[in-house]
């Protein structure tokens, strides 16, 4: 049984063997194709693991060993996968229309740092749906063609630390209907 999973290991456990000669250990291996590895030799029914990868699917299997050097069956494996690991780098961005009159209107995106990380930079990405052109923006870079929106930080403000945030806005023109992107993303590395 496996328990325990985190994003870089778990614990194994299983019920103890016993034969007529009295077992000495046990040997655990992890499938891995042809040739199986074995990971380690507990003297007792369980095992931590560690330096296991994030986010990835493993096997393992138990051996029990006696005094006299007989090895048992290959147990029963158990598959379990490793819990996704710890974000050092991500972002949220969170868009608004702060003010708005026939034709134009005022925009504003919160970006906040959700890594465990400072971020070194950011990308904010989004389409307009209905033709909003970006006339000005400051706090960042932006590049729009078409529909599709660009924005970058700039030196002053893409340095972030882990739950921190930062604002850009921008001016931009509307005709017809003024809505809102329906994504918004954010990347920071």
């Amino acid at each position: 049984m496996a328990s325990a999973i985190t994003s870089s290991g778990a614990t194994l456990t299983w019920t103890a063997s016993t034969d007529a000669v009295g077992v000495s250990g046990y040997d655990v291996y992890r499938e891995a194709g042809a040739t199986d590895v074995k990971v380690g030799s507990p003297a007792s029914a369980s095992f931590a693991l560690t330096g296991l990868t994030a986010d990835t699917s493993y096997t393992f299997y138990v051996v029990a060993r006696d005094a006299a050097g007989n090895s048992s069956t290959a147990s029963a494996p158990v598959t379990f996968r490793t819990l996704t690991g710890p974000v050092s780098g991500g972002c949220t961005a969170t868009y608004v229309v702060s003010n708005s009159w026939p034709g134009g209107f005022q925009g504003e995106v919160t970006v906040k740092n959700t890594g465990t990380s400072a971020t070194t930079g950011w990308t904010v990405k989004w389409s307009f749906p209905n033709g909003q052109t970006i006339t000005q923006l400051w706090g960042g870079v932006h590049t729009q063609t078409g529909a599709d929106v660009t924005v970058k930080n700039v030196s002053w403000n893409g340095v972030l630390a882990a739950g921190a945030s930062t604002s850009f806005g921008f001016g931009a023109s509307w005709t017809g209907t003024n809505g809102v992107p329906s994504t918004v993303t954010c990347t920071a590395p």
